[in-house]
């Protein structure tokens, strides 16, 4: 029995926060299919590749325990996921979250790409 969408989903963003806050380069990559494009912005080079998106990853890392995410499915279909969420930076400030996924049959990513906008505290 496969997995529907949302599972599948909530499966791979667990798994996306577990990487994130582990920082485990084996976590990192199982997230990508070997072929995976992760885009750090919309507009920019992507990193190409499992061992790219991992060194790319570890080199940008995020401090253990320095951030918080909540989050929530906007659509979603067999290929592709929206993730709306809000990464809370305490020491520093938040950011909301536009993700946008597109899955392999096997329920990696083949190309992740995240958009993220600083909330203004001010006011």
């Amino acid at each position: 029995m496969s997995e529907s969408a949302s599972e599948r989903t909530a499966n791979w963003v667990t798994g996306y926060l577990r990487a994130w806050q582990s920082n485990d380069p084996d976590a990192i990559g199982g997230l990508f299919t070997d072929d995976a494009s992760y885009l750090t912005a919309p507009d920019v080079e992507p990193r190409r590749g499992r061992a790219e998106i991992v060194s790319g990853w570890i080199e940008d890392a995020d401090e253990p325990g320095a951030w918080s995410f909540d989050w929530h499915v906007v659509h979603e279909t067999s290929e592709l996921a929206l993730v709306q969420g809000r990464t809370e930076y305490p020491a520093e400030r938040d950011y909301l979250n536009l993700w946008v996924i597109r899955f392999a049959p096997d329920g990696r990513a083949s190309e992740f790409t995240e958009w993220y906008m600083p909330r203004d505290h001010e006011g």
